[in-house]
């Protein structure tokens, strides 16, 4: 059911999905109360939404902090060649590395940006040693440390 001609998302999915981002354990029966469908037909739409992918996971978010991770860096890099295997590469490389939460493939003046969680400085001066300086199509990458997280927002807009 993704979003296409042939199947788009109506109002009472995006509803359902809305409640969904905001706590995933919503007992379908309530999830029904407050859109207006019975328990069964918000099974069959989310059981219809995790079969087309557009519901990915159901995940906890965590604190990072909590579990001893309290530093997350962002990261330019930019390769040296653009092959579509050299591309391959490096995104097979970027997630291997439990380090390295998102990457993005990006347009611009760097190919990709990171987002890193680590213990310590000295993980991250590891982590750099083991991604880029041991990588010889890796041109240059260019660290940014997050003072504090304002906002870690992980629910897309469904209006």
């Amino acid at each position: 059911m993704p979003e296409s001609p042939t199947h788009p998302l109506d109002a009472f999915d995006r509803a359902i999905l809305a409640i969904l981002q905001q706590d995933n354990t919503t007992p379908q029966r309530v999830i029904g109360e407050r859109v207006n469908l019975s328990a069964p037909a918000v099974q069959r739409r989310i059981r219809r939404m995790e079969q087309a992918g557009v519901i990915q996971a159901n995940v906890a978010i965590v604190d990072p902090a909590a579990l001893g991770h309290p530093i997350t860096i962002f990261v330019e890099v930019e390769l040296v060649s653009e092959t579509a295997g050299d591309i391959d590469a490096a995104k097979r490389s970027f997630l291997a590395a439990p380090e390295v939460q998102q990457c993005y493939y990006v347009t611009g003046d760097v190919d990709f940006m990171l987002v890193v969680l680590v213990p310590s400085m000295t993980a991250y001066e590891a982590l750099t040693r083991r991604l880029f300086f041991n990588n010889a199509n890796i041109r240059k990458f260019r660290t940014f440390v997050a003072m504090d997280r304002v906002k870690a927002g992980l629910a897309v807009p469904v209006a």
